[in-house]
Protein backbone atom coordinates (compact mmCIF):
# COMPACT_ATOMS: atom_id res chain seq x y z
CA UNK A 1 0.00 0.00 0.00
CA UNK A 2 1.32 3.50 -0.85
CA UNK A 3 0.21 6.81 0.66
CA UNK A 4 2.17 9.57 -1.12
CA UNK A 5 0.62 12.35 0.96
CA UNK A 6 1.55 10.68 4.27
CA UNK A 7 4.68 8.61 3.63
CA UNK A 8 5.44 8.21 7.35
CA UNK A 9 2.12 6.44 7.92
CA UNK A 10 2.39 4.02 5.01
CA UNK A 11 3.80 1.02 6.87
CA UNK A 12 1.64 1.30 10.00
CA UNK A 13 -1.56 2.08 8.12
CA UNK A 14 -1.07 -0.82 5.73
CA UNK A 15 -0.47 -3.14 8.63
CA UNK A 16 -3.68 -2.00 10.37
CA UNK A 17 -5.72 -2.48 7.19
CA UNK A 18 -4.30 -5.95 6.69
CA UNK A 19 -5.07 -6.83 10.31
CA UNK A 20 -8.67 -5.68 9.92
CA UNK A 21 -9.05 -7.71 6.74
CA UNK A 22 -7.74 -10.80 8.50
CA UNK A 23 -9.97 -10.30 11.53
CA UNK A 24 -13.23 -9.04 10.05
CA UNK A 25 -13.27 -11.04 6.84
CA UNK A 26 -15.85 -13.68 5.95
CA UNK A 27 -16.36 -16.58 8.32
CA UNK A 28 -13.54 -19.09 7.99
CA UNK A 29 -15.09 -21.99 9.85
CA UNK A 30 -18.50 -23.33 10.81
CA UNK A 31 -17.44 -23.56 14.47
CA UNK A 32 -16.77 -19.83 14.34
CA UNK A 33 -20.45 -19.19 13.66
CA UNK A 34 -21.41 -21.22 16.73
CA UNK A 35 -18.75 -20.26 19.27
CA UNK A 36 -17.74 -16.86 17.93
CA UNK A 37 -20.23 -15.17 20.30
CA UNK A 38 -17.87 -15.87 23.22
CA UNK A 39 -14.57 -15.30 21.40
CA UNK A 40 -14.10 -11.65 20.39
CA UNK A 41 -12.71 -11.23 16.89
CA UNK A 42 -9.86 -9.07 18.17
CA UNK A 43 -8.43 -12.03 20.09
CA UNK A 44 -7.57 -13.69 16.78
CA UNK A 45 -6.16 -10.69 14.92
CA UNK A 46 -2.62 -10.85 13.56
CA UNK A 47 0.08 -10.01 16.09
CA UNK A 48 2.16 -6.87 15.84
CA UNK A 49 5.44 -8.78 15.89
CA UNK A 50 6.78 -12.30 16.24
CA UNK A 51 4.94 -15.44 15.10
CA UNK A 52 1.66 -14.90 13.24
CA UNK A 53 2.56 -11.25 12.58
CA UNK A 54 2.76 -11.73 8.81
CA UNK A 55 -0.21 -12.54 6.62
CA UNK A 56 0.25 -16.18 5.66
CA UNK A 57 -2.09 -18.85 4.42
CA UNK A 58 -1.98 -20.40 7.88
CA UNK A 59 -2.82 -17.15 9.67
CA UNK A 60 -3.70 -16.99 13.35
CA UNK A 61 -7.45 -17.09 12.82
CA UNK A 62 -7.45 -20.07 10.46
CA UNK A 63 -4.94 -21.99 12.58
CA UNK A 64 -6.96 -21.49 15.76
CA UNK A 65 -10.29 -22.64 14.34
CA UNK A 66 -8.71 -25.58 12.52
CA UNK A 67 -6.97 -26.73 15.71
CA UNK A 68 -10.23 -26.30 17.62
CA UNK A 69 -12.07 -28.38 15.00
CA UNK A 70 -9.42 -31.09 15.16
CA UNK A 71 -9.79 -31.45 18.94
CA UNK A 72 -13.59 -31.36 18.72
CA UNK A 73 -13.51 -34.24 16.23
CA UNK A 74 -11.88 -36.44 18.93
CA UNK A 75 -9.02 -38.20 17.18
CA UNK A 76 -8.91 -36.40 13.84
CA UNK A 77 -5.45 -36.37 12.27
CA UNK A 78 -3.56 -33.31 11.09
CA UNK A 79 -4.12 -34.45 7.51
CA UNK A 80 -7.90 -34.46 7.99
CA UNK A 81 -7.80 -31.04 9.66
CA UNK A 82 -5.81 -29.61 6.75
CA UNK A 83 -8.22 -31.05 4.19
CA UNK A 84 -11.14 -29.57 6.08
CA UNK A 85 -9.48 -26.12 6.10
CA UNK A 86 -8.66 -26.40 2.39
CA UNK A 87 -12.25 -27.30 1.51
CA UNK A 88 -13.55 -24.37 3.53
CA UNK A 89 -11.15 -21.87 1.95
CA UNK A 90 -11.94 -23.08 -1.57
CA UNK A 91 -15.69 -22.82 -0.93
CA UNK A 92 -15.31 -19.16 0.07
CA UNK A 93 -12.91 -18.25 -2.74
CA UNK A 94 -9.92 -17.80 -0.48
CA UNK A 95 -6.42 -19.08 -1.05
CA UNK A 96 -6.20 -22.57 0.48
CA UNK A 97 -3.32 -23.63 2.72
CA UNK A 98 -0.67 -26.06 1.41
CA UNK A 99 -1.11 -29.83 1.42
CA UNK A 100 1.84 -30.67 3.67
CA UNK A 101 1.46 -31.23 7.41
CA UNK A 102 4.56 -29.30 8.40
CA UNK A 103 3.26 -25.73 7.77
CA UNK A 104 0.11 -26.43 9.77
CA UNK A 105 2.05 -28.03 12.64
CA UNK A 106 4.48 -25.10 12.71
CA UNK A 107 1.61 -22.59 12.73
CA UNK A 108 -0.13 -24.58 15.47
CA UNK A 109 3.07 -24.62 17.51
CA UNK A 110 3.35 -20.83 17.16
CA UNK A 111 -0.11 -20.09 18.60
CA UNK A 112 0.42 -17.34 21.21
CA UNK A 113 -0.28 -18.78 24.64
CA UNK A 114 -1.28 -15.38 26.00
CA UNK A 115 -4.08 -15.16 23.41
CA UNK A 116 -5.36 -18.59 24.45
CA UNK A 117 -5.30 -17.44 28.08
CA UNK A 118 -7.27 -14.32 27.22
CA UNK A 119 -9.90 -16.35 25.34
CA UNK A 120 -10.23 -18.79 28.25
CA UNK A 121 -10.39 -16.08 30.92
CA UNK A 122 -12.94 -14.08 28.95
CA UNK A 123 -15.18 -17.11 28.50
CA UNK A 124 -15.06 -18.00 32.20
CA UNK A 125 -15.68 -14.41 33.29
CA UNK A 126 -18.66 -14.06 30.94
CA UNK A 127 -20.26 -17.23 32.28
CA UNK A 128 -19.67 -16.22 35.90
CA UNK A 129 -21.12 -12.74 35.34
CA UNK A 130 -24.37 -14.20 34.02
CA UNK A 131 -25.03 -16.25 37.17
CA UNK A 132 -28.10 -15.53 39.25
CA UNK A 133 -28.46 -15.81 43.02
CA UNK A 134 -30.36 -19.10 42.68
CA UNK A 135 -27.36 -20.65 40.93
CA UNK A 136 -25.13 -20.18 43.98
CA UNK A 137 -24.86 -22.46 46.99
CA UNK A 138 -25.90 -20.58 50.13
CA UNK A 139 -24.82 -17.37 48.43
CA UNK A 140 -21.30 -18.62 47.59
CA UNK A 141 -19.49 -19.60 44.43
CA UNK A 142 -18.31 -23.21 44.79
CA UNK A 143 -15.10 -24.41 43.12
CA UNK A 144 -14.54 -28.15 42.89
CA UNK A 145 -10.95 -29.38 43.11
CA UNK A 146 -9.91 -32.56 41.32
CA UNK A 147 -6.85 -34.18 39.76
CA UNK A 148 -6.04 -36.67 37.01
CA UNK A 149 -3.23 -37.91 34.76
CA UNK A 150 -2.74 -38.14 30.99
CA UNK A 151 -0.01 -39.60 28.80
CA UNK A 152 2.04 -38.06 25.99
CA UNK A 153 4.03 -39.43 23.01
CA UNK A 154 7.31 -41.07 23.91
CA UNK A 155 9.77 -38.48 22.61
CA UNK A 156 13.02 -37.33 24.16
CA UNK A 157 11.71 -33.80 24.76
CA UNK A 158 8.58 -35.06 26.54
CA UNK A 159 10.53 -37.58 28.62
CA UNK A 160 12.87 -34.87 29.90
CA UNK A 161 10.02 -32.72 31.25
CA UNK A 162 7.42 -35.40 32.01
CA UNK A 163 9.36 -38.63 32.67
CA UNK A 164 7.75 -42.04 32.74
CA UNK A 165 7.52 -44.12 35.89
CA UNK A 166 10.86 -45.14 37.33
CA UNK A 167 9.86 -48.81 37.57
CA UNK A 168 9.57 -49.03 33.78
CA UNK A 169 12.46 -49.74 31.49
CA UNK A 170 13.62 -46.87 29.23
CA UNK A 171 11.43 -46.85 26.16
CA UNK A 172 8.87 -49.16 27.75
CA UNK A 173 6.52 -46.46 29.01
CA UNK A 174 5.06 -43.09 28.14
CA UNK A 175 5.55 -39.62 29.63
CA UNK A 176 2.90 -38.95 32.29
CA UNK A 177 1.40 -35.54 33.01
CA UNK A 178 -0.41 -34.85 36.26
CA UNK A 179 -3.27 -32.33 36.17
CA UNK A 180 -5.02 -30.45 38.96
CA UNK A 181 -8.09 -28.47 37.89
CA UNK A 182 -10.69 -26.10 39.31
CA UNK A 183 -14.28 -26.59 38.14
CA UNK A 184 -17.16 -24.21 38.75
CA UNK A 185 -20.14 -25.94 40.35
CA UNK A 186 -22.59 -23.35 39.02
CA UNK A 187 -21.46 -23.22 35.38
CA UNK A 188 -19.68 -26.54 34.84
CA UNK A 189 -16.73 -24.73 33.25
CA UNK A 190 -13.10 -25.57 33.99
CA UNK A 191 -11.75 -22.31 35.41
CA UNK A 192 -8.05 -22.98 36.11
CA UNK A 193 -5.53 -25.80 36.08
CA UNK A 194 -1.91 -26.71 36.79
CA UNK A 195 0.26 -29.26 34.97
CA UNK A 196 3.26 -31.16 36.29
CA UNK A 197 5.05 -34.48 36.06
CA UNK A 198 3.72 -37.60 37.76
CA UNK A 199 6.40 -37.18 40.46
CA UNK A 200 4.67 -34.00 41.67
CA UNK A 201 1.75 -34.53 44.01
CA UNK A 202 -1.65 -32.97 43.46
CA UNK A 203 -1.23 -31.01 46.69
CA UNK A 204 2.01 -29.51 45.36
CA UNK A 205 0.36 -28.47 42.09
CA UNK A 206 -2.46 -26.86 44.04
CA UNK A 207 -0.04 -24.30 45.48
CA UNK A 208 0.15 -22.55 42.11
CA UNK A 209 -3.63 -22.12 41.85
CA UNK A 210 -4.47 -20.23 45.05
CA UNK A 211 -4.48 -16.86 43.28
CA UNK A 212 -7.28 -18.11 40.99
CA UNK A 213 -9.68 -18.20 43.96
CA UNK A 214 -11.45 -15.15 45.32
CA UNK A 215 -12.25 -14.38 48.94
CA UNK A 216 -15.60 -15.81 49.99
CA UNK A 217 -15.58 -18.75 47.57
CA UNK A 218 -16.01 -22.34 48.73
CA UNK A 219 -13.31 -24.86 47.83
CA UNK A 220 -14.71 -28.39 47.69
CA UNK A 221 -12.43 -31.44 47.52
CA UNK A 222 -12.16 -35.10 48.39
CA UNK A 223 -10.09 -36.70 51.15
CA UNK A 224 -6.92 -36.54 49.07
CA UNK A 225 -6.77 -32.77 49.69
CA UNK A 226 -7.75 -32.87 53.35
CA UNK A 227 -4.66 -31.80 55.27
CA UNK A 228 -3.80 -29.10 57.76
CA UNK A 229 -1.80 -26.98 55.33
CA UNK A 230 -4.60 -26.61 52.76
CA UNK A 231 -7.18 -25.77 55.44
CA UNK A 232 -4.81 -23.22 56.99
CA UNK A 233 -4.23 -21.61 53.60
CA UNK A 234 -8.00 -21.40 53.11
CA UNK A 235 -8.36 -19.60 56.44
CA UNK A 236 -5.49 -17.23 55.65
CA UNK A 237 -6.99 -16.28 52.28
CA UNK A 238 -10.58 -16.04 53.60
CA UNK A 239 -11.65 -19.00 51.45
CA UNK A 240 -14.14 -21.51 52.81
CA UNK A 241 -12.99 -25.11 52.59
CA UNK A 242 -15.13 -28.26 52.61
CA UNK A 243 -13.27 -31.57 52.48
CA UNK A 244 -13.93 -35.17 53.33
CA UNK A 245 -11.94 -36.15 56.42
CA UNK A 246 -8.95 -38.45 56.01
CA UNK A 247 -7.73 -40.48 58.97
CA UNK A 248 -9.54 -42.27 61.80
CA UNK A 249 -8.20 -39.97 64.51
CA UNK A 250 -9.62 -36.87 62.90
CA UNK A 251 -13.01 -38.55 62.52
CA UNK A 252 -13.29 -39.09 66.27
CA UNK A 253 -16.50 -37.44 67.46
CA UNK A 254 -15.54 -37.86 71.09
CA UNK A 255 -13.24 -34.88 70.77
CA UNK A 256 -14.15 -31.21 70.55
CA UNK A 257 -17.17 -29.16 71.52
CA UNK A 258 -20.56 -30.72 70.81
CA UNK A 259 -22.81 -28.55 68.65
CA UNK A 260 -25.41 -31.18 67.78
CA UNK A 261 -25.68 -34.90 67.32
CA UNK A 262 -23.85 -34.70 64.00
CA UNK A 263 -21.51 -31.74 64.63
CA UNK A 264 -18.39 -31.03 66.62
CA UNK A 265 -16.24 -27.91 66.94
CA UNK A 266 -12.63 -29.14 66.88
CA UNK A 267 -9.18 -27.57 67.18
CA UNK A 268 -6.44 -28.82 64.88
CA UNK A 269 -2.98 -27.78 65.97
CA UNK A 270 -0.19 -26.93 63.61
CA UNK A 271 2.01 -29.97 62.82
CA UNK A 272 5.55 -29.88 64.12
CA UNK A 273 6.94 -30.96 60.76
CA UNK A 274 6.66 -28.42 57.96
CA UNK A 275 4.74 -29.50 54.88
CA UNK A 276 6.95 -30.20 51.88
CA UNK A 277 4.82 -27.97 49.65
CA UNK A 278 5.44 -24.88 51.82
CA UNK A 279 8.52 -22.74 52.13
CA UNK A 280 9.72 -21.85 55.65
CA UNK A 281 8.33 -18.32 55.25
CA UNK A 282 4.92 -19.57 54.09
CA UNK A 283 4.77 -22.11 56.90
CA UNK A 284 5.61 -19.47 59.49
CA UNK A 285 2.81 -17.21 58.22
CA UNK A 286 0.15 -19.87 58.92
CA UNK A 287 -1.73 -19.83 62.26
CA UNK A 288 -0.75 -22.13 65.11
CA UNK A 289 -4.25 -23.57 65.50
CA UNK A 290 -7.35 -23.97 63.37
CA UNK A 291 -10.93 -23.93 64.62
CA UNK A 292 -12.96 -26.21 62.34
CA UNK A 293 -16.33 -27.88 62.25
CA UNK A 294 -16.60 -31.65 61.98
CA UNK A 295 -19.87 -32.73 60.37
CA UNK A 296 -21.35 -36.21 59.95
CA UNK A 297 -23.58 -36.11 56.86
CA UNK A 298 -26.16 -38.78 56.06
CA UNK A 299 -26.81 -39.27 52.37
CA UNK A 300 -30.18 -40.92 51.87
CA UNK A 301 -30.98 -41.98 48.31
CA UNK A 302 -34.13 -43.91 47.32
CA UNK A 303 -33.31 -47.58 46.84
CA UNK A 304 -29.87 -47.36 48.45
CA UNK A 305 -28.57 -47.82 51.94
CA UNK A 306 -27.97 -44.70 53.95
CA UNK A 307 -24.34 -43.62 53.62
CA UNK A 308 -22.45 -41.51 56.11
CA UNK A 309 -19.76 -39.06 55.08
CA UNK A 310 -17.69 -37.10 57.60
CA UNK A 311 -16.68 -33.65 56.41
CA UNK A 312 -14.46 -30.96 57.86
CA UNK A 313 -15.13 -27.33 57.00
CA UNK A 314 -14.17 -23.80 57.89
CA UNK A 315 -17.88 -22.83 57.76
CA UNK A 316 -18.60 -22.73 61.49
CA UNK A 317 -22.19 -21.44 61.45
CA UNK A 318 -24.45 -24.50 61.64
CA UNK A 319 -27.59 -22.40 61.11
CA UNK A 320 -26.44 -20.96 57.77
CA UNK A 321 -24.72 -24.16 56.66
CA UNK A 322 -26.57 -27.14 58.19
CA UNK A 323 -25.27 -30.71 57.83
CA UNK A 324 -27.96 -31.52 55.25
CA UNK A 325 -26.77 -28.71 52.98
CA UNK A 326 -23.13 -29.78 53.32
CA UNK A 327 -24.05 -33.38 52.55
CA UNK A 328 -25.90 -32.41 49.39
CA UNK A 329 -22.99 -30.19 48.38
CA UNK A 330 -20.52 -33.04 48.70
CA UNK A 331 -22.86 -35.34 46.78
CA UNK A 332 -22.84 -32.86 43.89
CA UNK A 333 -19.04 -32.98 43.93
CA UNK A 334 -19.11 -36.48 42.43
CA UNK A 335 -21.08 -35.26 39.42
CA UNK A 336 -18.53 -32.48 38.90
CA UNK A 337 -15.64 -34.92 39.29
CA UNK A 338 -17.01 -36.80 36.31
CA UNK A 339 -16.42 -33.65 34.24
CA UNK A 340 -12.81 -34.66 33.65
CA UNK A 341 -13.96 -38.00 32.22
CA UNK A 342 -15.66 -36.51 29.12
CA UNK A 343 -12.52 -34.49 28.44
CA UNK A 344 -10.31 -37.56 28.63
CA UNK A 345 -12.65 -40.07 26.98
CA UNK A 346 -15.04 -38.15 24.72
CA UNK A 347 -12.36 -35.69 23.54
CA UNK A 348 -9.64 -38.38 23.82
CA UNK A 349 -7.35 -36.24 25.94
CA UNK A 350 -6.10 -39.27 27.90
CA UNK A 351 -3.49 -39.79 25.15
CA UNK A 352 -2.08 -36.50 23.88
CA UNK A 353 -0.41 -36.33 20.46
CA UNK A 354 2.05 -33.41 20.46
CA UNK A 355 5.75 -34.24 20.59
CA UNK A 356 7.16 -31.29 22.54
CA UNK A 357 6.24 -29.92 25.99
CA UNK A 358 5.38 -26.48 24.56
CA UNK A 359 2.93 -27.96 22.09
CA UNK A 360 1.51 -30.25 24.78
CA UNK A 361 0.61 -27.12 26.73
CA UNK A 362 -1.24 -25.71 23.72
CA UNK A 363 -3.01 -29.02 23.12
CA UNK A 364 -4.21 -29.15 26.72
CA UNK A 365 -5.45 -25.56 26.50
CA UNK A 366 -7.42 -26.28 23.33
CA UNK A 367 -8.94 -29.40 24.90
CA UNK A 368 -10.12 -27.39 27.89
CA UNK A 369 -11.35 -24.60 25.62
CA UNK A 370 -13.46 -27.03 23.55
CA UNK A 371 -14.89 -28.42 26.79
CA UNK A 372 -15.72 -24.95 28.11
CA UNK A 373 -17.32 -23.82 24.86
CA UNK A 374 -19.58 -26.87 24.79
CA UNK A 375 -20.38 -26.38 28.49
CA UNK A 376 -21.25 -22.76 27.73
CA UNK A 377 -23.77 -23.97 25.16
CA UNK A 378 -25.15 -26.42 27.72
CA UNK A 379 -25.43 -23.62 30.28
CA UNK A 380 -27.36 -21.47 27.81
CA UNK A 381 -29.73 -24.34 27.00
CA UNK A 382 -30.29 -25.13 30.69
CA UNK A 383 -31.17 -21.50 31.42
CA UNK A 384 -33.51 -21.11 28.45
CA UNK A 385 -35.48 -24.30 29.07
CA UNK A 386 -35.15 -24.73 32.84
CA UNK A 387 -33.45 -28.14 32.94
CA UNK A 388 -30.78 -29.30 35.43
CA UNK A 389 -27.32 -28.43 34.19
CA UNK A 390 -25.69 -31.68 35.33
CA UNK A 391 -28.21 -33.84 33.42
CA UNK A 392 -27.40 -32.47 29.95
CA UNK A 393 -25.20 -34.96 28.10
CA UNK A 394 -21.76 -33.66 27.17
CA UNK A 395 -21.17 -36.24 24.42
CA UNK A 396 -24.61 -35.51 22.97
CA UNK A 397 -24.00 -31.76 23.18
CA UNK A 398 -20.69 -32.09 21.36
CA UNK A 399 -22.33 -34.08 18.56
CA UNK A 400 -25.17 -31.55 18.26
CA UNK A 401 -22.68 -28.66 18.17
CA UNK A 402 -20.72 -30.26 15.34
CA UNK A 403 -23.76 -30.93 13.17
CA UNK A 404 -25.73 -27.74 13.82
CA UNK A 405 -22.66 -25.59 13.21
CA UNK A 406 -22.50 -27.01 9.68
CA UNK A 407 -26.18 -26.16 9.21
CA UNK A 408 -25.53 -22.62 10.46
CA UNK A 409 -22.90 -22.16 7.77
CA UNK A 410 -25.38 -23.11 5.06
CA UNK A 411 -28.21 -20.91 6.37
CA UNK A 412 -29.13 -18.27 3.74
CA UNK A 413 -30.08 -15.49 6.16
CA UNK A 414 -29.52 -14.18 9.66
CA UNK A 415 -33.10 -15.03 10.68
CA UNK A 416 -32.57 -18.63 9.59
CA UNK A 417 -29.36 -18.82 11.65
CA UNK A 418 -31.17 -17.49 14.72
CA UNK A 419 -33.91 -20.09 14.28
CA UNK A 420 -31.30 -22.83 13.97
CA UNK A 421 -29.56 -21.62 17.11
CA UNK A 422 -32.81 -21.72 19.07
CA UNK A 423 -33.50 -25.22 17.77
CA UNK A 424 -29.97 -26.25 18.83
CA UNK A 425 -30.63 -25.10 22.39
CA UNK A 426 -33.93 -26.97 22.44
CA UNK A 427 -32.29 -30.19 21.29
CA UNK A 428 -29.57 -29.82 23.93
CA UNK A 429 -32.15 -29.35 26.68
CA UNK A 430 -34.09 -32.40 25.50
CA UNK A 431 -31.05 -34.70 25.49
CA UNK A 432 -30.97 -35.42 29.23
CA UNK A 433 -29.08 -38.19 30.95
CA UNK A 434 -31.50 -40.49 32.87
CA UNK A 435 -31.84 -39.48 36.51
CA UNK A 436 -30.31 -42.45 38.35
CA UNK A 437 -29.14 -41.18 41.76
CA UNK A 438 -26.39 -43.18 43.39
CA UNK A 439 -25.50 -45.05 40.20
CA UNK A 440 -21.82 -45.92 39.91
CA UNK A 441 -20.28 -47.29 36.73
CA UNK A 442 -17.40 -49.77 37.25
CA UNK A 443 -14.11 -48.90 35.62
CA UNK A 444 -13.88 -52.13 33.66
CA UNK A 445 -13.78 -53.10 29.99
CA UNK A 446 -15.41 -56.09 28.34
CA UNK A 447 -13.46 -56.37 25.09
CA UNK A 448 -10.22 -58.30 25.41
CA UNK A 449 -7.00 -56.83 24.03
CA UNK A 450 -5.15 -58.46 21.18
CA UNK A 451 -2.71 -61.16 22.37
CA UNK A 452 0.39 -59.24 21.39
CA UNK A 453 3.52 -59.27 23.56
CA UNK A 454 4.49 -56.20 25.54
CA UNK A 455 6.87 -53.72 23.91
CA UNK A 456 9.66 -53.62 26.51
CA UNK A 457 12.20 -51.63 24.48
CA UNK A 458 12.34 -48.78 21.98
CA UNK A 459 10.26 -49.46 18.90
CA UNK A 460 13.15 -48.90 16.50
CA UNK A 461 15.05 -51.66 18.31
CA UNK A 462 12.15 -54.11 18.25
CA UNK A 463 12.25 -56.86 15.66
CA UNK A 464 9.40 -59.13 14.66
CA UNK A 465 9.83 -62.67 15.96
CA UNK A 466 9.25 -64.94 12.96
CA UNK A 467 8.27 -68.00 14.95
CA UNK A 468 4.65 -67.86 16.12
CA UNK A 469 5.18 -69.92 19.25
CA UNK A 470 7.95 -67.63 20.47
CA UNK A 471 5.94 -64.56 19.59
CA UNK A 472 3.34 -65.33 22.25
CA UNK A 473 5.72 -66.63 24.91
CA UNK A 474 5.48 -63.41 26.96
CA UNK A 475 1.77 -62.89 26.45
CA UNK A 476 -0.78 -63.72 29.13
CA UNK A 477 -2.91 -65.16 26.32
CA UNK A 478 -0.03 -67.27 25.03
CA UNK A 479 -1.31 -70.73 26.09
CA UNK A 480 -4.64 -70.03 24.38
CA UNK A 481 -3.34 -68.61 21.12
CA UNK A 482 -0.06 -70.44 20.74
CA UNK A 483 -0.11 -72.67 17.69
CA UNK A 484 0.98 -76.25 17.77
CA UNK A 485 4.33 -77.13 16.25
CA UNK A 486 2.54 -79.65 14.02
CA UNK A 487 0.45 -76.92 12.35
Amino acid sequence: MSTPDFPDWAGGFAAQVQRLRTTLGPTLHHLELLFGLWIPAGRLSQQDEGPHSRSRRWNLRLTFWTFLWQIAQAGASCREAIRQAQARCRSTGQRPPPDENSPYCQARGALPVERLEQIHDGLVAEAQAALAAKDLWCGHHVTVLDGSTVTAPDTRENQEVYPQQSVQKPGGGFPILRLVAFLSLATGLLTAWAVGSWKQSEVALLQGLWDCLRAGEVLLGDRGFCNWGILAECVRRNIHGVFRVKGSRRRDFRRGQRLSRYERLVHWKKPKVRGVTFTPEQWAALPEELVLRLVRCRLELPGFRTKEVILVTTLLDSDLYPPQALGQLYYRRWAMELTLRPIKITLQMDQLSCKTPANLDREIRIHFLVHNLVRRLVLEAARRHGVPLERVSFAGSLAVARRYSEALLQAPSKAKREALREELLRVLAADLVPDRPGRREPRAVKRRPKPYPRLMCDRHKFREIPHQNRYYVNSRFGPKYRKSSKA
